[in-house]
């Protein structure tokens, strides 16, 4: 149980510490939860969503799964957004892949890795959409970075599809959606020109995105 004492004795210096730093940080955080930010993003253990952002605790509501996936049929993800944009008053979703992704990838290559192939499915689908734009890079790296945007570009469009943004839209709510994706490499992340604020902006958003992607050039992933 020694790596299990490790994290309890981490997390008591850590809460010590900000005691000593802000001694009413927990008191506050523990009375009321109102980010202005939605961050759907990887599971990857290499993609912390405050310490990207540099936000404190209580400053972004997250929702993370493998491959940053946003699908119509999973309840989980759609439960974290409407509860976001209805009762948080979020006022930015930000879906952020992440250059590296095994799950994209696996897509990409067909590399089976078990149940979890049957969820990447989502991502194989976005790969055979994209079949010709991805023929023409010749690199495998590379290639792969572009899945990964793709990706990102593919499920902002989804989540802009969904009841719960068409609503909020339609009721004149202001809440945009994002797409990002954040380089292992360097610890930035790249916008990918993909910003929808209302149902009328997202096919003009789309196609943007994917005119301002390179066809096989480098975006500094």
């Amino acid at each position: 149980m020694s790596e299990l004492d490790d994290l309890l004795r981490n997390n008591r210096d850590w809460a010590d510490k900000v005691c000593q730093d802000d001694p009413s940080f927990f008191e506050r955080l523990s009375k009321q939860q109102s980010p202005r930010y939605l961050w759907i993003g990887c599971s990857d253990s290499r993609v912390p969503a405050n310490q990207i952002l540099g936000l404190d605790p209580g400053e972004v509501f997250v929702h993370r799964n493998v491959a940053n996936v946003v699908v119509h049929s999973d309840l989980n993800c759609l439960s974290a957004v409407q509860f976001s944009v209805d009762v948080l008053k979020v006022e930015h979703i930000l879906i952020v892949g992440h250059y590296g992704c095994g799950g994209v990838h696996a897509s990409m290559t067909g590399m089976r890795l078990g149940l979890v192939d049957n969820w990447l499915r989502h991502v194989g689908d976005v790969c055979g959409k994209h079949a010709d734009r991805l023929a023409k890079v010749e690199n495998d790296a590379l290639r792969h970075a572009r899945l990964c945007e793709l990706n990102v570009i593919e499920q902002v469009a989804n989540l802009c599809h969904t009841t719960v943004m068409q609503d909020a839209w339609a009721r004149g709510q202001k809440v945009a959606v994002h797409g990002w994706c954040y380089s292992l490499s360097d610890g930035r992340v790249r916008e990918l020109g993909m910003d929808v604020a209302g149902p009328e902006q997202l096919q003009p958003a789309y196609e943007r995105a994917l005119a301002s992607m390179p066809v096989a050039g480098k975006r500094d992933e």
